[in-house]
C-alpha cells in the first residue's frame, strides 16, 4: 500500500505561511473585487508589521512605485507588497525576515517589460536604501511599465 504524504511536506514553516497568506488574499480579492483602497491598506498594514530596516525599505519602495507607476494596482502577494497590471504582478518586495534571509528582495515578474536580449536580472537583493538604489529602481520600474 502506498504511503500517504502531507501535501505540504518539504515546505518550510515560512513557505507554508506564505501559501496560506496567498490563499487568504485570493479569497479577499474575490470577495471585494478590485479595490485600490483595500490593496493600498493591505500593503500599508504589511509594511507596518515589518522590522527595521525592512519597514523603511519597503515604505520607500512603495512610495517610489506609487509615484513612478501609479497605474499599477497595489496588493499583497504571498503576504508581501506587490504591484500588478491587469491582475499580473509586475514588481514586488519580499522582506528577508519572512524567510530568515539576511537580505530583502525586490523582484520583477514576467509582466514587467525588462527583457533585454537573452539574459537579464529580475530580482535584486537589498539591505539599505540610498540615492543610487532609488535611482536604479526608479529606472527599472519605469521600464517595467513602459
Amino acid at each position: 500500500m502506498a504511503r500517504q504524504t502531507d501535501a505540504t511536506e518539504g515546505f518550510t514553516e515560512q513557505e507554508r505561511a506564505a501559501m496560506k497568506a496567498r490563499t487568504a488574499e485570493l479569497r479577499a480579492e474575490a470577495k471585494r473585487g478590485k479595490n485600490r483602497a483595500a490593496g493600498e491598506q493591505a500593503i500599508q498594514d504589511k509594511i507596518a508589521e515589518m522590522p527595521e530596516p525592512e519597514r523603511e525599505i519597503a515604505g520607500k519602495f512603495h512610495a517610489l512605485v506609487s509615484a513612478v507607476a501609479p497605474e499599477l494596482e497595489p496588493k499583497t502577494w504571498y503576504g508581501m507588497p506587490a504591484y500588478a497590471r491587469d491582475g499580473k504582478v509586475v514588481t514586488f518586495f519580499q522582506a528577508g525576515a519572512k524567510f530568515d534571509s539576511h537580505y530583502s528582495t525586490i523582484g520583477f515578474n514576467d509582466a514587467a517589460n525588462l527583457d533585454d536580449g537573452v539574459f537579464w536580472p529580475n530580482a535584486f537583493a537589498i539591505t539599505a536604501w540610498n540615492g543610487d538604489v532609488e535611482e536604479e529602481l526608479r529606472r527599472l520600474v519605469a521600464k517595467a511599465v513602459s
